[in-house]
């Protein structure tokens, strides 16, 4: 089998839910450009660079992509997101984090975001209108207010999005 036929590896990426005390009950969303994912509402995140923590990885996507310094960066949850068609596989890790009192987010990579909002966890656009992490993560169950883990209970480690 050639190289050209090989499907590539999957993906490591971090993505970040992050709260704010200024924005009860709030997600920091965008809405993303590109050629991968047009459209659907996404949350701050990257891939993970060579010798990064989980939690340096969110930090520094968030201040590069939304000017937004952290607090309190812990683990979320993990999702597996698989879409054959798009020839996507990425495995990303969740994070949370607060952004600092009183900050705002800002649009530093526009040609990526049309923008950052603040909004409510229980009134999200419907999940066809979710990147794949962040639709992973929804289907999960995941609730940012509580620090439990059951969202991951039973969880198999596969989503498939076609």
């Amino acid at each position: 089998m050639s190289d050209a036929a090989q499907p590539p590896r999957p993906g490591i990426g971090v993505g970040v839910v992050v709260t704010s005390p200024s924005h009860p009950n709030c997600v920091l969303l965008g809405k993303r450009k590109g050629p991968v994912g047009a459209g659907t509402y996404q949350l701050p995140g990257g891939h993970l660079e060579f010798g990064e923590s989980l939690a340096e990885c969110a930090a520094r996507e968030t201040l590069e992509e939304a000017a937004l310094r952290l607090r309190n960066v812990r683990f979320a949850s993990a999702v597996n997101s698989v879409c054959a068609t798009a020839r996507y596989h990425y495995v990303t890790v969740l994070m949370k984090g607060e952004a600092e009192p009183g900050a705002e987010p800002r649009n530093r990579e526009p040609d990526k975001n049309e923008g950052w909002e603040w909004v409510k966890w229980n009134e999200f656009p419907p999940v066809d209108q979710l990147f794949w992490a962040l639709r992973c993560l929804r289907e999960q169950g995941y609730d940012p207010f509580t620090e439990d883990l059951d969202h991951l209970k039973g969880y198999t480690g596969s989503h498939q999005l076609d």
